[in-house]
């Protein structure tokens, strides 16, 4: 027998638009969950900024909060509220908790949430 010198190659049209459209979704996916996480990296350094301040363990509640708020005004954070803000104060001890959640529409009915929950501790030495 002589084997034939045809042989199929390549894909088929529904394979490569399914392809495509897996790609495409995963691009889609990541165009709208980056910005979430970049806002997320600028409350991170806001809080270790906020660290950094000299003589942050004695400012009051209010005060922290106010340098906060301008922080994240400042770096256009808009999905931390000061209802998201916990603040615990003890004789030598300060501890500032972010706690938020953010839901992005991808399309249709299909949501995603992102649930964050950043911790920074100051202990008056």
């Amino acid at each position: 027998m002589i084997a034939s010198s045809k042989h199929q190659q390549g894909l088929t049209f529904i394979s490569l638009v399914f392809i495509l459209g897996l790609i495409a979704f995963f691009v889609l996916l990541g165009l709208k969950i980056g910005p979430i996480y970049l806002n997320h990296s600028k409350v991170v350094s806001t809080l270790s900024e906020l660290k950094r301040t000299p003589d942050i363990e004695y400012q009051s509640e209010p005060e922290i909060r106010n340098s906060l708020s301008k922080r994240f005004n400042i770096n256009y954070v808009n999905d931390v509220t000061q209802e998201n803000i916990t603040i615990t104060r003890h004789e030598n001890y300060l501890k500032i908790v972010i706690e938020y959640e953010v839901v992005k529409n991808i399309a249709g009915n299909l949501s995603v949430l992102i649930t964050f929950n950043d911790v920074m501790e100051v202990n008056k030495q």
